[in-house]
């Protein structure tokens, strides 16, 4: 029997909610075949089997959030998982607890004289209803219940499209954007005063047109709390300071150029200005190693490996993964390495190992046409990388004006560990990299 467990996928994250169960208990799952969908502020994404059997146990139900390394399901390896491939039935409010067939201390029944029970009884008021016509159909997520609690959701009037009728996530919501129109229950119409003179009433004004809602309700979605929860971690944790420098990026605009087209044509991918920044901030690490470091309390833990994280956008968030040992790599393997990262990040696709270890992280705002940010570090590394758009810009070079590829590159740095002179000596080394990039620098 092989335990299943919630994973890690950051080294900062504690938790993660089980959002979906794509095998049912009974079930056979290959080895590394999706098991079921997890969400955390690292990532949104499937979780493979660690093992081939029967899906014997779940433990946690969909909607649910709990601690990591919690056993959240239970595989048959040797596939004999069928007599607890049935889930065991929640306990509902009011219920009698069963024994176990087969256990050795059979209780007695209720003895059959006690039909007094059975006498017809008055209805009870309308005030005292039971639990939301929806409970019986599956156990409430603490996820739905919370949602229903923030925004005063009576559950049995939403409609559950979860297995077995189950109240989900996206049930609540679509409960709440039709709510607006139907918020108030009918009422019978206010008795009117007779007039006294009807001859003389003035005709009834024109309805005024329904005002459309001022604003619109919408919970956050686990993997933005969760983001949000360690963005305001982060900025409580470290003293952010941000340096930033202008870089020439004309060496690197060149070789970049006569190299796109057949790099596109022998690899199926673009060259981009990404991969370059990534290899000279390799070089500086080497060189400035307590940029790649972090802190523990009273202790500086020291790196050996340089592991980069690059910033991923997503649809409704973001994410980190990681090139491991990026200062080995050149060029093609840095290029190469983005874009699988990036790809299997959008797609869902990245493996839990893939978003921790890493030591040092870079956003790429320039994308999207942004000259310059002051990004937030990613805790517990010490320092973050912020690229800018490259742009075509007239500067003064020897008293003469001429047209250069610049780029603004911002560090952000925990003053905590590191001083501004340090950061701006970082910053310095990966300038002088990429302004005298040639083809022996990838």
């Amino acid at each position: 029997m092989t335990d299943v467990v919630m994973p890690q996928m950051g080294e900062s994250i504690v938790e993660g909610t089980l959002t979906k169960w794509l095998k049912k208990p009974g079930e056979h799952v290959e080895r590394d075949e999706p098991l079921f969908e997890i969400s955390t502020d690292k990532v949104d994404t499937e979780i493979p089997s660690p093992a081939a059997g029967t899906l014997s146990e779940v433990m946690v139900e969909e909607g649910k959030t709990v601690g990591i390394n919690t056993v959240v399901a239970r595989i048959d390896e040797n596939g004999a998982g069928a007599a607890a491939a049935q889930p065991v039935a929640a306990v509902q409010p009011g219920a009698a607890p069963q024994s176990p067939v087969g256990a050795g201390h059979a209780r007695p029944e209720p003895a059959a004289a006690t039909p007094v029970a059975e006498a017809p009884a008055p209805a009870p008021p309308p005030v005292e209803e039971p639990a939301p016509a929806a409970e019986p159909a599956g156990p409430l997520s603490p996820l739905v219940r919370r949602l229903a609690r923030e925004n005063n959701i009576d559950l049995s009037r939403v409609k559950g499209t979860g297995a077995g009728g189950r109240i989900t996530k996206q049930d609540v919501e679509s409960y709440l954007a039709a709510r607006p129109a139907a918020t108030e229950p009918a009422r019978p119409p206010a008795p009117q005063p007779t007039p006294v003179e009807p001859a003389a009433a003035l005709p009834p004004a024109p309805l005024a047109p329904t005002a459309p809602a001022k604003t619109r309700v919408e919970p956050l979605s686990t993997m933005r709390s969760k983001i949000a929860e360690h963005m305001v971690l982060s900025k409580r944790t470290s003293a952010h300071v941000t340096t930033i420098h202008r870089v020439d990026m004309t060496a690197v605009a060149h070789m970049r150029a006569r190299n796109k087209a057949a790099f596109q044509a022998n690899y199926g991918f673009s060259l981009t200005y990404l991969p370059f920044v990534t290899r000279a901030a390799a070089v500086a690490l080497r060189q400035f190693p307590l940029l790649n470091a972090s802190l523990d309390g009273n202790n500086i833990l020291y790196h050996n490996e340089i592991n980069i994280g690059i910033a991923v956008a997503l649809e409704n968030g973001l994410i980190v993964p990681v090139i491991r040992g990026a200062d080995e790599k050149n060029v093609l393997g840095l290029q190469r390495a983005v874009v699988d990262l990036a790809a299997r990040a959008r797609s869902r696709q990245l493996k839990p190992d893939e978003v921790l270890g890493g030591t040092f992280s870079i956003t790429n705002f320039g994308s999207f046409g942004s000259l310059v940010g002051t990004p937030i570090i990613n805790q517990p590394q010490v320092a973050i990388l912020g690229v800018g758009t490259v742009d075509k810009t007239p500067v003064v070079i020897d008293d003469g004006i001429a047209i250069r590829s610049i780029c603004h590159l911002s560090l952000s740095f925990d003053h905590r560990l590191i001083d501004g002179a340090l950061a701006d000596q970082f910053m310095s080394k990966l300038k002088q990299v990429l302004e005298g990039w040639t083809e022996e620098t990838q």
